[in-house]
Formats: structure tokens, C-alpha cells, sequence
């Protein structure tokens, strides 16, 4: 029987503000105006640095959702020289792009005319579905509303932009709502066959959260999710979880496919408290199976040409780089 094949992207993690207009229970990323994180260019160029050095292949470009209705921020914004958060996201991804690095953004909801604008800048795009269900913990998000989040996702397939989505798992939503979450992604995918990859993410309570004391969902309901995933999903769309949130190597033989981006030079900034795993120690968690890198746009997509033009030479010097085992920035 051939060894499955499990594989990661080796990223560096830039979230570019953790302003945000949501109000989620569970969330500690989220921080107040005066207190917020802006990443400065110059921070943003470092990091970018040490990721090259460090031989990563993804930028993942994260900020805190419509930032700029939250009172006060577009003060704190005229620090880096640029007019709105899109603007500045756009252009540290140029920036990501001369250091030789892949940008992939998940942004919270953007429009159509938004997305179609980052397309150019970015192999890859994202956004949690989260769930289906309407649930407490969503309460006063208007970007968690769950046909918003379904629109985006088929505004990205209109443009055909690989994507990545998933489940937060244990944040209120029943086993019947991840069914139905499930469904609607497959459903998407049928349609337009942008998604390379959906993230089963399990909750990890926050300290001085509304959801601090809530129940952490137990490996073997993970494990219950991920096969019901496998059953509805198609083979080509990857299922994801994190390895440094749960015990990923238990999770392994349930279906799992990719351990997403791993950085050796950024923490998580969501689930701060959760470092990742060293490289080297990918290989004892998947076991029998082998570990293999990958670019942040899956090969089926670079196939396809499911990308902007302006990216193709970094993508196949990146994919040669991987595909060849060089170390080699």
C-alpha cells in the first residue's frame, strides 16, 4: 500500500492590525483602537526578511475585519503613509513578492471589486466559514452573518481565486450544524471549484473572554468531523488542522492531509499561547506517512493557471525550489 502523503507550507505570519468591528466570544486577537497592533512597514520588511532567510514560501497577511469602523483607527492608519487598510495590505503583498515570498490573505469579508484588486497581489485567499448556524458567540459580528461569509466564498470562486475555508469547531454549533457547513462548502465547490483546502480548527478557550470556561471539543470529536468531512468532500479539496492547537499526530489516520502554514520565524498570533511545532518535528507527527512542503497555491491550481500573470515566475521558481528538496531562498 503506497504512504500517504501529508503535507504544510512553511509561512511567515504578518498581521498587519488587530483592529477589528467584531465582537466574536471566543476571540483575544481583537484589541481595542489605542491599544491595537499596527505593523509598520519597516516591522513588516523584517519579518519578511527573516521568512526569506528562513526559506519561507507563504506571507500570510491577516488584519482584523473593516478595521476602519472602529473609531480613531485611520489616525493611527496615516502611520504607515497609506489611506485605507486595503491599500496598505496591497502594498506590503508587492512587498512580499520582491522578498520572494507568496502572499496568501485572509482579511475577514471583502467585496468582490476588493478581492478582484488583491487577486493580483496574491496566490491564495481565505476565509473561516466558521458555521452555518447562527450562535451566540457571533453575536454583534455583522461579518460572521453566515450568508455573508458563503457570498464571499462564491464571489472568490466567480474570480477564480484558490481558497482556503473552514469549521472553528466547538464554539456553540451542533454536529448537525458542521454537517450542514460541510454541505454548503461542497456545494460551493461544485459550483466553482476554488477550494483547495478546508481548516478543521478546534476551539482553545481565552483567558478574559465571554467563552473562557467553555468546553474544549474532545480529540475524538475532531476525529468524528474530520471523517465526516472526507465522506462529504471530494478527495481534491484537503482537510487541514493545526498542529499546534491539538495533538495532530492522533488525528492523523482519521483523514488529515495538510498541516497548514507552520512558521519557523512568527507565532501564532490568534492562539498566541499555542507555539507551533519545530519543522523537524512535522515528520514524528505524521508518523508513517510522509511529509512533504508545499506553496500556499496547491498544484492543481498552478496547473490550471488559476493565478495572476505578473505571479507566474515566482510561483515556478518557488515550485521548482520545493519540488527539488533545494534549500536554497
Amino acid at each position: 500500500m503506497q504512504p500517504r502523503t501529508i503535507t504544510f507550507s512553511k509561512n511567515v505570519f504578518l498581521p498587519l492590525t488587530t483592529v477589528c468591528r467584531n465582537r466574536c466570544g471566543y476571540c483575544s486577537f481583537k484589541t481595542p483602537v489605542q491599544d491595537g497592533c499596527l505593523m509598520m512597514p519597516d516591522n513588516v520588511e523584517a519579518l519578511l526578511l527573516r521568512g526569506r532567510d528562513a526559506g519561507c514560501t507563504e506571507a500570510l497577511f491577516t488584519f482584523g475585519e473593516r478595521p476602519e469602523e472602529e473609531p480613531g483607527f485611520s489616525r493611527y492608519l496615516e502611520k504607515t503613509g497609506y489611506d485605507t487598510i486595503l491599500d496598505y495590505c496591497e502594498a506590503m503583498c508587492k512587498k512580499s513578492i520582491e522578498y520572494g515570498i507568496l502572499p496568501h490573505t485572509n482579511a475577514g469579508i471583502l467585496t468582490y471589486d476588493e478581492m478582484k484588486r488583491l487577486r493580483k497581489v496574491n496566490a491564495s485567499m481565505g476565509l473561516m466559514l466558521e458555521t452555518t448556524a447562527r450562535i451566540p458567540a457571533h453575536n454583534g459580528s455583522k461579518g460572521k452573518e453566515p450568508e455573508v461569509r458563503l457570498a464571499m466564498m462564491e464571489d472568490a470562486g466567480k474570480l477564480k481565486i484558490p481558497f482556503t475555508t473552514g469549521l472553528l469547531l466547538g464554539i456553540g454549533e451542533t454536529v448537525a450544524d458542521r454537517e450542514e457547513s460541510l454541505l454548503a462548502i461542497r456545494d460551493i465547490n461544485k459550483k466553482y471549484g476554488n477550494i483547495q483546502e478546508i481548516i478543521l480548527q478546534n476551539f482553545c478557550p481565552k483567558d478574559n473572554t465571554p467563552m473562557a470556561a467553555f468546553r474544549v471539543p474532545e480529540t475524538e470529536e475532531i476525529c468524528e468531523t474530520i471523517k465526516m468531512a472526507r465522506r462529504i468532500l471530494p478527495e481534491e479539496i484537503a482537510i487541514q488542522i493545526a498542529p499546534n492547537l491539538i495533538d495532530a499526530s492522533t488525528l492523523i489516520s482519521c483523514g488529515v492531509d495538510d498541516l497548514g502554514g507552520v512558521s519557523p520565524v512568527t507565532i501564532d498570533y490568534v492562539n498566541p499561547e499555542h507555539p507551533w511545532p519545530a519543522i523537524d518535528d512535522l515528520k514524528t507527527i505524521v508518523g508513517d506517512a510522509t511529509l512533504r512542503e508545499r506553496l500556499c497555491i496547491y498544484p492543481r491550481f498552478i496547473r490550471a493557471g488559476w493565478f495572476d500573470a505578473g505571479l507566474q515566475p515566482l510561483i515556478n521558481r518557488l515550485d521548482q525550489r520545493i519540488s527539488t528538496g533545494s534549500r536554497k531562498p
